[in-house]
């Protein structure tokens, strides 16, 4: 073979050693490796929400809205005040079955907390208020709660004179309906409770314990947030009672009106006894349970979720773990909150 020819052959078996070998990346590719490796863990989206540490009112509108929440002169017999049943030191609920009226009369239906209520999506446990000034318009007038007329207690209201000299100032028609339901609302928008977990869903993993953290990891494993989510842990759908068993032939007693729950408001018979998914927050604070305030534990109240909602028998760990962690939903009133002579 003539030298040429050698030459040639070494050539092509270098440029074959070359192609086989490997290489390092070129610094590009290493810098976006670096850059991937960097990349902040993306956690877990949270069935619940974090509450806000403060929630933009008019602070004017709610210290009036206060003090009309709290005053008997808006029920007929001067009783009966919005606190009555929805008790600032019990959750913003009452620790009754059902509500107590005017003359002693008993309600259809367990009190739900006002607390954190302005992020319901409808007010009452059967929806028929849009929105929290709505909602405060009607035990006012309900015969067996607050047993009023608001004509009377417009008239009341405008004969006091800090109260009418407070409407006037927020308000160019002065007092009537309309403004006394809108300070209420205001004042009712302002109770948010912000708690521990709050803390932990921003990023503070000792705001809570391991045994809550568990809680909270069977509280989702469980099911329960197919109906318990968002920035209150509820309040964000209806849902059937007893969706998946029975819960009203299995309670031994008769079905009431207040039972039928939605469909007293839409007359659809698909409507019947569902309810508005009620909030969690505080909940260790607002026993008795359950629409109708027949549970009057926790523990108790979970098992029949359990059974009832998503067809399954919780035992005993699972059912303490889960009320451990609600029981991390506990805020704490804001300042404003209760009036000063209390």
């Amino acid at each position: 073979m003539s030298q040429m020819k050698w030459a040639l052959v070494i050539l092509a078996a270098v440029a074959v050693v070359g192609c086989t070998k490997k290489e390092p990346p070129p610094p590009a590719a290493e810098e976006a490796a670096a850059v991937e490796e960097e990349k902040p863990t993306i956690p877990e989206v949270e069935p619940i929400k974090p509450l806000p540490n403060s929630v933009d009112v008019n602070m004017e509108k709610v210290l009036l809205g206060r003090s009309l929440y709290h005053d008997t002169t808006l029920s007929g017999d001067g009783t009966i005040s919005c606190a009555t049943c929805h008790m600032l030191d019990h959750g913003g609920a009452e620790p009754r079955k059902t509500s107590t009226g005017i003359r002693g009369q008993i309600g259809p239906i367990n009190s739900p907390t006002v607390l954190n209520s302005g992020y319901n999506f409808v007010q009452f446990w059967d929806g028929r208020a849009k929105d929290l000034q709505e909602q405060a318009a009607g035990p006012v007038e309900n015969p067996i709660e607050m047993g009023a007329k608001w004509e009377k207690v417009v008239e009341r209201l405008g004969k006091n004179k800090e109260y009418a000299a407070a409407f006037a100032k927020l308000y160019e028609d002065g007092v009537t309906k309309d403004n006394a339901t809108d300070a209420i609302a205001e004042y009712e928008k302002s109770l948010i409770t912000p708690s521990r977990f709050d803390k932990y869903l921003l990023g503070d993993e000792a705001a809570i314990t391991d045994a809550e953290k568990k809680g909270y990891a069977t509280f989702k494993e469980t099911g329960c947030t197919a109906c318990h989510t968002g920035i209150i842990a509820g309040g964000t759908m209806f849902q059937k009672m007893g969706l998946v068993k029975d819960y009203f032939a299995d309670r031994g007693t008769p079905i009431t009106e207040a039972d039928l729950g939605r469909f007293n408001v839409t007359k659809n018979p698909a409507d019947k006894h569902f309810f508005k998914v009620p909030t969690l927050r505080n909940i260790e604070l607002t026993s008795p349970y359950l629409h109708d305030g027949s549970r009057a534990t926790l523990e108790e109240t979970v098992k029949v979720m359990g059974k009832y909602q998503l067809g399954k028998d919780l035992n005993d760990a699972q059912i303490n773990s889960i009320v451990t962690f609600l029981k991390s939903l506990t805020g704490e009133l804001p300042a404003h909150a209760k009036p000063t002579d209390t």
